[in-house]
């Protein structure tokens, strides 16, 4: 027994180690595939998609016959009549059957236009679900990049921590020698525990930029077992530098490829086939018909006599083959007014081109001078980083031969943090940005 007890608590360390050394640390681009599988509003995104192909599946199928069948069974009661049209003074019953069958042959290309405008229905809903993934895309990364940074922040604030700690343990030392006052051990405890607050703090934007990222992969329920691999960044400048192209040379490329101008295009394009599909009601349309009918007629009362069912079946059944032709000639100005409208709807649809194409080049310029500035804010926060580590170890030796007091070297150590939380900052912001850039150059989002 007292082997147990003392094998049990060992099995459950290594247990308990065992699944922290397992626990999936999720990558950049693991979050957005994961994202872009399971979000919902892309799942109603891409049933939207669905939908346009099944009209598409039905544009398809209007070549096909229409089919068509019917059964009938009447009673008459005194005067009923004949299967010669005539009207006798007997009851009588009667069953019917009628197929018929029609089909189209010359429509004005209608059908062929339809088909064609919903197969770019289709492309554009494609391209419109592209975008939706995009989107979503650059909304997982920002999310990503928050949780670097609250982690970086966090880095700062165990810094400090250790440095006021370690502080702690020399003024002790100086107090005991008589060499500061006792006050100044109150002082820098105080500021211990303001460090310490800051570290909870820190830890609990930490846990709230994952819950965020993981919310927004639809792991709500898997948030608190939820991590990432940070990736390494040595020099961001260095590594991301080539994202930071002009708006034109951006522009070139994201005109070629970005969804939404490919949706707009196709939209476009189905518009004008949509002007075919309208134009059409001008010109006269050729049907095939075809119908099979047959029917039995019973009489009841004084005189009546039957022909047999089989014979009846024979003599009665009717096989009709044909062609309609319906020409248009006046339709009170409807399909003139549809012709109209197609047209209009055209010129919308290449003004909203245009201002896509508008949009989109305003959003690279944007793009463009936010990289650039984050990129000179990066420098110069690395260079306040420099001045205040100087500064700060200057003060740190101030401090230790006991020439300062606790304020100057806990403004020392607050400004060398405000510079590394500042770099952090700034080192994600330009990292986001060149993403940004990266995007819209038609490159997929990776770090």
């Amino acid at each position: 027994m007292k082997r147990i007890l003392y094998i049990l608590p060992a099995l459950l360390i290594s247990w308990s180690t065992s699944a922290q050394e397992t626990t999936k640390k999720w990558t950049l681009e693991e979050c957005i595939n994961y994202a872009i599988t399971n979000n919902i509003d892309l799942k109603q995104q891409d049933q939207q998609r669905a939908i346009s192909e099944v009209d598409l599946n039905t544009s398809r199928n209007s070549w096909l016959p229409d089919l068509n069948a019917s059964v009938g069974q009447n009673f008459d009661f005194g005067r009923s009549p004949s299967k010669d049209g005539t009207i006798v003074d007997r009851n009588s019953s009667n069953s019917s059957a009628y197929l018929s069958l029609s089909m189209p042959i010359f429509d004005g290309f209608k059908i062929k236009n339809d088909i064609a405008a919903k197969k770019l229905d289709l492309q554009a809903a494609t391209e419109t679900l592209n975008k939706a993934k995009e989107d979503l895309s650059i909304g997982v990364a920002s999310y990503f990049l928050q949780v670097l940074y609250t982690k970086e922040i966090k880095n700062v604030a165990e810094l400090q921590l250790d440095l006021t700690t370690r502080q702690v343990a020399r003024t002790e030392e100086l107090v005991n020698a008589g060499r500061v006052p006792l006050s100044n051990l109150y002082d820098i405890k105080a500021q211990l525990a303001k460090d310490e607050s800051s570290l909870v703090e820190a830890s609990n934007n930490v846990d709230l930029a994952l819950l965020d990222l993981a919310q927004s992969l639809e792991l709500e329920r898997q948030s608190a077992q939820f991590e990432i691999e940070a990736p390494t960044i040595e020099d961001a400048i260095d590594k991301y530098i080539s994202s930071i192209v002009p708006p034109t040379n951006v522009y070139e490329n994201a005109v070629a490829v970005k969804p939404q101008i490919k949706a707009q295009e196709y939209q476009l394009e189905s518009s004008k086939k949509t002007l075919r599909i309208a134009q059409a009601g001008y010109i006269p349309k050729l049907n095939l018909n075809a119908s099979y009918s047959n029917g039995y007629y019973h009489y009841s009362g004084e005189g009546a006599t039957n022909v047999g069912f089989s014979d009846q079946l024979k003599q009665n059944e009717r096989k009709t083959i044909g062609f309609s032709l319906s020409i248009p000639i006046f339709n009170r100005f409807q399909v003139r007014n549809g012709v109209r409208s197609a047209r209009i709807n055209i010129l919308n649809r290449e003004l909203a081109l245009e201002n896509s194409k508008k949009v989109l080049y305003k959003e690279i310029q944007q793009a463009y001078y936010n990289a650039t500035a984050s990129q000179e804010k990066y420098i110069a926060s690395a260079k306040a980083v420099d001045a205040g580590k100087e500064a700060f170890a200057y003060a740190e030796e101030k401090y230790k031969t006991g020439k300062s007091s606790v304020y100057e070297f806990n403004e020392a150590k607050t400004k060398y943090a405000q510079s590394l939380a500042e770099q952090a900052q700034a080192k994600y912001n330009f990292i986001f940005r060149a993403k940004i850039l990266d995007f819209y150059n038609g490159n997929p989002i990776t770090l």
